[in-house]
């Protein structure tokens, strides 16, 4: 993953005022259809983009755990928690397929611009299973490979929505379904 992973040292990147309109939060939140008092995993949390507003969203009884391998990123979304005075997100270091979230913790586990850059899919996989509640569902957003956009990752890095909805269904997951999200990606959800 590390060759693929997004540098945190460029994180200023991911708060360019353009990708709202591009992917706008809350056409996200639409897709995912979380409720308030719900649990969501952000699996790759970056600078917090879409973990403050799925917070927001789901209310005071409702938690994020916004999970991240770069303490950078992380550094990142505490500054803008506290900013917003937020009390339902957790921090979480750790990688996507070894989150260290309790087992049957979540609602929803979300990557966002993430699966492209994961080695091992089917471990992360695992991982959701063992995370989310026996009704969860698994939500992955990445980058279209057939729309060039010069902020996403390379067109050979990314991955084509049909391919993640086989992974989904090989792994077990069940009514894999895709749909565009923004100018320039893909949603792919599955249920438990």
């Amino acid at each position: 993953m590390k060759e693929r992973q997004f540098p945190a040292s460029q994180a200023q990147r991911l708060e360019d005022p353009e990708r709202l309109v591009w992917l706008p939060p809350a056409e996200v939140l639409s897709a995912l259809k979380v409720k308030a008092g719900q649990t969501v995993a952000d699996v790759g949390a970056g600078t917090g983009y879409l973990a403050l507003p799925l917070a927001q969203h789901l209310g005071a009884a409702g938690k994020v755990f916004a999970v991240d391998a770069q303490d950078q990123m992380l550094e990142w979304i505490a500054a803008k928690v506290e900013k917003a005075g937020l009390k339902n997100i957790e921090l979480v270091h750790a990688d996507a397929a070894a989150t260290t979230l309790q087992a049957e913790s979540c609602d929803v586990f979300l990557t966002a611009n993430v699966w492209h850059e994961l080695d091992d899919r089917e471990a992360v996989l695992a991982e959701v299973r063992r995370v989310l509640k026996p009704a969860g569902r698994v939500a992955l957003l990445d980058w279209s490979p057939d729309v060039e956009r010069q902020a996403g990752p390379p067109l050979e890095h990314r991955i084509a929505a049909e391919d993640v909805v086989a992974e989904l269904s090989a792994a077990g997951f069940h009514d894999a379904a895709a749909m565009h999200v923004g100018m320039y990606s893909w949603l792919v959800m599955a249920s438990k």
